[in-house]
Protein backbone atom coordinates (compact mmCIF):
# COMPACT_ATOMS: atom_id res chain seq x y z
CA UNK A 1 0.00 0.00 0.00
CA UNK A 2 1.47 3.46 -0.87
CA UNK A 3 2.76 5.69 1.89
CA UNK A 4 2.02 9.35 2.47
CA UNK A 5 5.26 10.27 4.29
CA UNK A 6 3.78 13.36 5.92
CA UNK A 7 0.91 11.33 7.39
CA UNK A 8 2.32 7.83 7.48
CA UNK A 9 1.50 4.45 5.96
CA UNK A 10 -2.04 3.29 5.30
CA UNK A 11 -2.66 0.85 8.15
CA UNK A 12 -5.83 -0.23 9.88
CA UNK A 13 -7.67 1.96 12.36
CA UNK A 14 -7.12 -0.72 15.00
CA UNK A 15 -3.35 -0.62 14.54
CA UNK A 16 -3.32 3.17 14.45
CA UNK A 17 -5.30 3.41 17.67
CA UNK A 18 -3.10 0.85 19.39
CA UNK A 19 0.05 2.63 18.27
CA UNK A 20 -1.19 6.00 19.44
CA UNK A 21 -2.00 4.57 22.84
CA UNK A 22 1.46 3.10 23.21
CA UNK A 23 3.12 6.35 22.17
CA UNK A 24 1.02 8.39 24.56
CA UNK A 25 1.93 6.13 27.45
CA UNK A 26 5.66 6.30 26.85
CA UNK A 27 6.34 9.82 25.60
CA UNK A 28 7.34 12.76 27.76
CA UNK A 29 4.81 15.11 26.14
CA UNK A 30 1.82 14.88 23.84
CA UNK A 31 -0.15 16.62 21.15
CA UNK A 32 -3.95 16.51 21.39
CA UNK A 33 -5.25 15.24 18.08
CA UNK A 34 -8.21 16.98 16.48
CA UNK A 35 -9.96 13.67 15.86
CA UNK A 36 -10.27 13.18 19.62
CA UNK A 37 -7.98 10.13 19.53
CA UNK A 38 -5.47 9.37 22.26
CA UNK A 39 -2.60 11.79 22.84
CA UNK A 40 0.38 11.27 20.59
CA UNK A 41 4.05 11.63 21.41
CA UNK A 42 5.23 15.22 21.17
CA UNK A 43 8.62 15.05 22.82
CA UNK A 44 11.27 12.51 21.92
CA UNK A 45 12.03 10.44 24.97
CA UNK A 46 15.57 10.32 26.26
CA UNK A 47 15.84 6.56 25.73
CA UNK A 48 16.00 7.08 21.98
CA UNK A 49 17.44 10.55 21.36
CA UNK A 50 19.42 11.42 24.46
CA UNK A 51 21.21 8.15 23.97
CA UNK A 52 22.67 9.54 20.76
CA UNK A 53 26.09 9.87 22.37
CA UNK A 54 26.22 6.09 22.60
CA UNK A 55 25.64 5.71 18.85
CA UNK A 56 28.63 5.70 16.57
CA UNK A 57 29.11 5.66 12.86
CA UNK A 58 31.01 3.02 10.95
CA UNK A 59 34.23 4.88 11.63
CA UNK A 60 33.58 4.75 15.37
CA UNK A 61 33.01 8.50 15.80
CA UNK A 62 30.61 9.32 18.64
CA UNK A 63 27.57 11.49 17.96
CA UNK A 64 27.18 14.25 20.56
CA UNK A 65 24.19 14.19 22.90
CA UNK A 66 22.29 17.13 21.42
CA UNK A 67 18.96 18.19 22.92
CA UNK A 68 16.16 17.04 20.60
CA UNK A 69 13.25 19.25 19.55
CA UNK A 70 9.63 18.33 20.22
CA UNK A 71 8.84 15.60 17.75
CA UNK A 72 5.40 17.02 16.93
CA UNK A 73 6.25 20.69 17.47
CA UNK A 74 3.81 23.07 15.82
CA UNK A 75 6.30 25.82 14.94
CA UNK A 76 9.46 25.81 12.85
CA UNK A 77 12.62 25.61 14.92
CA UNK A 78 14.39 28.97 15.12
CA UNK A 79 17.96 29.25 13.90
CA UNK A 80 19.34 32.51 15.25
CA UNK A 81 22.49 33.66 13.52
CA UNK A 82 22.00 31.64 10.34
CA UNK A 83 22.17 33.93 7.29
CA UNK A 84 19.90 32.46 4.64
CA UNK A 85 20.89 35.23 2.21
CA UNK A 86 24.39 33.77 1.80
CA UNK A 87 23.31 30.78 -0.23
CA UNK A 88 22.30 27.33 0.97
CA UNK A 89 24.78 26.02 3.51
CA UNK A 90 24.87 23.73 6.52
CA UNK A 91 22.82 24.27 9.63
CA UNK A 92 24.59 24.68 12.95
CA UNK A 93 25.33 21.63 15.07
CA UNK A 94 22.23 20.09 16.64
CA UNK A 95 19.03 18.26 15.79
CA UNK A 96 16.50 19.64 13.33
CA UNK A 97 12.96 18.37 12.91
CA UNK A 98 12.82 18.38 9.13
CA UNK A 99 12.91 16.45 5.91
CA UNK A 100 15.33 16.09 3.04
CA UNK A 101 14.14 17.64 -0.22
CA UNK A 102 17.01 16.83 -2.59
CA UNK A 103 20.12 14.66 -2.65
CA UNK A 104 22.91 15.40 -5.12
CA UNK A 105 26.30 13.73 -5.07
CA UNK A 106 26.01 12.74 -1.42
CA UNK A 107 24.92 16.22 -0.31
CA UNK A 108 21.39 16.68 1.00
CA UNK A 109 19.25 19.79 0.97
CA UNK A 110 16.78 19.88 3.85
CA UNK A 111 14.24 22.19 5.48
CA UNK A 112 12.53 22.46 8.88
CA UNK A 113 9.02 21.05 9.29
CA UNK A 114 6.20 21.48 11.78
CA UNK A 115 3.06 19.57 12.68
CA UNK A 116 -0.16 21.12 11.39
CA UNK A 117 -3.34 19.89 13.00
CA UNK A 118 -6.15 18.97 10.64
CA UNK A 119 -9.89 19.46 10.81
CA UNK A 120 -10.93 16.24 9.10
CA UNK A 121 -7.73 14.24 9.54
CA UNK A 122 -5.40 14.28 12.53
CA UNK A 123 -3.00 16.50 10.66
CA UNK A 124 0.32 16.26 8.90
CA UNK A 125 3.82 17.66 8.78
CA UNK A 126 4.38 20.68 6.53
CA UNK A 127 7.47 22.51 5.36
CA UNK A 128 8.07 26.21 4.71
CA UNK A 129 5.84 27.96 2.19
CA UNK A 130 7.01 28.15 -1.40
CA UNK A 131 9.57 30.94 -1.70
CA UNK A 132 10.55 30.99 1.98
CA UNK A 133 14.34 30.91 2.28
CA UNK A 134 14.72 28.30 5.02
CA UNK A 135 16.77 25.61 3.28
CA UNK A 136 20.07 24.05 4.34
CA UNK A 137 22.59 21.80 2.61
CA UNK A 138 25.07 19.39 4.20
CA UNK A 139 27.05 16.37 3.06
CA UNK A 140 25.69 13.06 4.35
CA UNK A 141 28.44 11.49 6.44
CA UNK A 142 29.83 8.22 5.09
CA UNK A 143 29.10 6.59 8.47
CA UNK A 144 25.70 8.28 8.98
CA UNK A 145 23.38 6.59 11.49
CA UNK A 146 20.05 6.06 9.74
CA UNK A 147 17.23 4.78 11.96
CA UNK A 148 14.18 3.88 9.90
CA UNK A 149 10.58 3.77 11.12
CA UNK A 150 9.50 1.68 8.12
CA UNK A 151 12.18 -0.96 7.67
CA UNK A 152 15.14 -1.12 5.30
CA UNK A 153 13.98 -3.09 2.26
CA UNK A 154 10.41 -1.92 1.81
CA UNK A 155 8.10 0.68 3.29
CA UNK A 156 5.67 -1.98 4.52
CA UNK A 157 7.32 -2.63 7.88
CA UNK A 158 6.84 -0.71 11.12
CA UNK A 159 10.19 -0.52 12.92
CA UNK A 160 9.39 2.00 15.64
CA UNK A 161 10.47 2.62 19.21
CA UNK A 162 7.08 2.35 20.93
CA UNK A 163 8.12 4.82 23.63
CA UNK A 164 8.99 7.63 21.23
CA UNK A 165 7.39 6.98 17.85
CA UNK A 166 10.84 7.28 16.25
CA UNK A 167 12.63 4.93 13.89
CA UNK A 168 14.51 2.08 15.56
CA UNK A 169 15.85 0.00 12.67
CA UNK A 170 19.37 0.88 11.57
CA UNK A 171 19.70 0.82 7.80
CA UNK A 172 22.48 1.53 5.33
CA UNK A 173 23.40 4.97 4.03
CA UNK A 174 22.37 3.85 0.55
CA UNK A 175 18.82 3.16 1.80
CA UNK A 176 18.63 6.63 3.33
CA UNK A 177 19.74 8.31 0.11
CA UNK A 178 17.49 6.25 -2.15
CA UNK A 179 14.38 6.69 0.00
CA UNK A 180 14.75 10.31 1.06
CA UNK A 181 15.74 11.46 -2.42
CA UNK A 182 12.36 10.20 -3.70
CA UNK A 183 9.97 11.31 -0.95
CA UNK A 184 9.89 13.73 1.94
CA UNK A 185 10.11 11.73 5.15
CA UNK A 186 9.60 13.55 8.49
CA UNK A 187 12.76 12.99 10.51
CA UNK A 188 15.04 14.23 13.24
CA UNK A 189 18.19 15.29 11.37
CA UNK A 190 21.40 15.59 13.38
CA UNK A 191 24.10 17.88 12.02
CA UNK A 192 27.64 17.81 13.43
CA UNK A 193 30.69 19.63 12.09
CA UNK A 194 28.83 20.56 8.94
CA UNK A 195 27.70 17.02 8.07
CA UNK A 196 24.50 15.04 8.54
CA UNK A 197 25.57 12.33 10.97
CA UNK A 198 22.18 10.90 11.96
CA UNK A 199 18.68 10.70 10.48
CA UNK A 200 15.88 9.21 12.58
CA UNK A 201 12.51 8.91 10.89
CA UNK A 202 9.32 10.00 12.66
CA UNK A 203 6.43 7.56 12.55
CA UNK A 204 3.12 9.26 11.71
CA UNK A 205 -0.14 7.24 11.67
Amino acid sequence: MPVNPARGPGISVCVMTSMRGLLAAGAAGAVILTSGAAAQAATAATASTSGAAALTGAAGSAIPDFKPPKTFGTTFQPDPGHDFTKGIHSRRDGILRGWITTVRGGTAEYVPIKWKKGTVTEGQFVGPAEGDAMAYASPIAKDVVFLSAFGCKTMGSMTVDRNTGLGAKRCARSVLIKRHAKMRMPSLITVYKGKIVKVQEIYTP
